[in-house]
């Protein structure tokens, strides 16, 4: 859909970069099937948008002429410093330029990493940028300070939405959270790497696009202001760790606490051993993840208190994700066996499981089962009103 055709519907066009990821998923997802509003979105590809390079930056907005543009992209956080500069900082400067010149309203999809460890954290309480941080966490607190810089200066339409551990379905990448249950279900885990009273806050994924959505439709409110978007009550690392093993019913990890100090140590001849091991061309890598190994033994818990004071109302407001477990876990793992990733599940989780032992074990019966039943066309395909199907833009 061009431009003049979506103003002509009195429809916006929206622009998501990232939109492959869980986050990005999820938000072009939520505009494209959970809402009525007439909102189109584009999730263009790293082919045709690089966040990487300015000119396919500005070629790509200027030639779509969004009227909003949400940026989920980050680089991985073990990267090293130039892509975490290129994609994390000159990524969303870029961006934000654009914006700015059209405009139009600049979403930032942030990180708790911005923030100083601790109980009740406010959007204010930012670290103090140093060199010695991660490539990860100083590139997303300069990309916040410039934004907030660029919205005094240059008048730039701006809202941070800042994230703690996130949790959701239809993550293609065994990472965060999910590194975690995955590690748990494939007994990987053989004790608990924590102490009892950590505590961290928690971003329902699911959540986040009726936030973004809200925003966009106040921004006298919002533009200018950052939120800790995080479910209301934090949760106990070790507990969900335990919850997690209950519901999969493993033997690992077993109630042993390792100390901070040991799995530092730990972690260090790890990677020694790796390096030896690549001598003898066996590969193997640290989850990027243990870059953070000191945020597992330290409570940072997210204020929540400016998101409740705002306009917005929780539209799933006892959902968390002690009630999410359940259905992410037979999802994930359901997942990760179809990859031959993991075995470790229960098969009763799972549905009628005869087409699929159909094709593993009869596949010439289930082939002619197909051609004898399931292969005319799509008769009732005339009935669709085709006018009224969404457009769908390459991703």
């Amino acid at each position: 859909m061009g431009e003049a055709n979506h103003k002509e519907k009195g429809a916006k066009l929206g622009v998501v970069i990232g939109g492959s990821g869980l986050i990005g998923g999820t938000i072009v997802n939520y505009f494209k099937s959970r809402t009525s509003a007439p909102i189109t979105v584009l999730a263009p590809s790293s082919k045709k948008l690089s966040i990487r390079e300015s000119t396919d930056i500005r070629r790509y907005l200027a030639s779509t002429h969004p009227d909003f543009v949400i940026n989920c992209a980050i680089a991985n956080i073990d990267s090293d410093s130039q892509l975490s500069f290129e994609v994390n900082y000159l990524g969303t400067l870029n961006l934000a330029r654009t914006a700015a010149a059209l405009g139009i309203p600049y979403i930032h999809v942030s990180s708790a990493a911005t923030l100083r460890e601790g109980e009740n954290v406010t959007e204010e309480e930012k670290r103090e940028i140093s060199a010695n941080m991660t490539n990860y966490a100083k590139s997303k607190l300069m990309a916040e300070t410039t934004l907030k810089y660029m919205h005094q200066h240059h008048g730039l339409d701006y809202t941070v939405v800042r994230l703690g551990v996130v949790y959701g379905n239809h993550d293609h990448k065994i990472q965060g959270f999910h590194r975690m249950l995955f590690s748990i279900a494939d007994e990987s885990m053989p004790c608990i790497f924590t102490n009892k009273n950590v505590r961290h806050s928690y971003s329902n994924c699911r959540k986040l696009p009726y936030f973004i959505h809200h925003a966009l439709n106040n921004r006298e409110e919002f533009s200018g202001k950052s939120y800790n978007f995080v479910d209301e009550k934090p949760i106990n690392l070790s507990h969900l760790i335990l919850t997690i093993k209950s519901y999969l019913q493993v033997s690992t990890p077993r109630e042993i606490y390792i100390p901070y100090p040991v799995a530092r140590f730990g972690k260090k001849v790890t990677a020694v051993l790796l390096r030896v091991m690549r001598k003898f061309g066996l590969k193997a890598t640290l989850p990027p993840e243990l870059i953070f190994i000191r945020h597992f033994y330290t409570t940072q818990t997210l204020s929540t208190k400016r998101l409740k004071e705002s306009s917005f109302i929780d539209p799933l407001p006892d959902e968390t994700v002690y009630t999410r477990l359940p259905d992410m876990i037979i999802y994930y793992l359901t997942r990760w066996g179809h990859q031959n990733l993991i075995s470790t599940y229960n098969e009763e989780i799972k549905l009628d499981r005869s087409i699929e032992d159909d094709f593993a074990n009869r596949p010439l019966q289930l082939l002619e089962t197909v051609h004898l039943d399931s292969t005319a066309p799509f008769r009732d395909i005339l009935q669709y009103d085709t006018a009224k199907e969404p457009d769908r833009h390459p991703t």
